[in-house]
């Protein structure tokens, strides 16, 4: 049997308060492995809609360039609560699953690590699961993250 070598761990994310469990759960598997740490987030290029449509663009533009200025906030605060300087942080915009996969072959990682919030089942038909469509279209070793809260 060959032993796989996990060199890259990718690492995720969303803005749910469970993130910070998905990076640490993810984090101590890479520090574990002697592996890099990567954090990601992808944000979602869903259109932004507005009463009129001439000011759709600008109101678009304005509120993505603010949401990606707050998630690299966020994505470095996750890097300082690790305690890792050497986290590399990355940010995409897009669809959510496919910029996971496409980020994890342009960076040549070995794992991916995702939380699973675990809907109530109209929730999931309504919203979809991220967790579900990655399960479907990787070919890596995907870790799935349950962050479903105590009731």
């Amino acid at each position: 049997m060959k032993l796989i070598k996990v060199k890259k761990v990718l690492i995720a994310m969303d803005y749910d308060e469970t993130s910070k469990k998905v990076a640490e759960e993810g984090f101590s598997i890479a520090t574990a492995m002697n592996a890099e740490t990567i954090l990601l987030h992808v944000v979602s290029a869903d259109p932004v809609y507005y009463s009129a449509y001439t000011y759709m663009f600008e109101f678009q533009v304005e509120v993505l360039n603010d949401l990606k200025a707050s998630t690299q906030i966020f994505l470095d605060k996750v890097k300082n609560h690790l305690g890792d300087k050497s986290i590399q942080t990355v940010l995409k915009e897009g669809d959510i699953a496919d910029n996971i996969l496409k980020t994890a072959k342009e960076l040549d990682v070995d794992i991916i690590v995702v939380g699973s919030h675990s809907r109530k089942w109209l929730e999931s038909i309504f919203l979809g699961s991220q967790a579900q469509d990655l399960l479907a279209k990787t070919t890596l070793p995907l870790l799935i993250v349950p962050t479903r809260k105590n009731e």
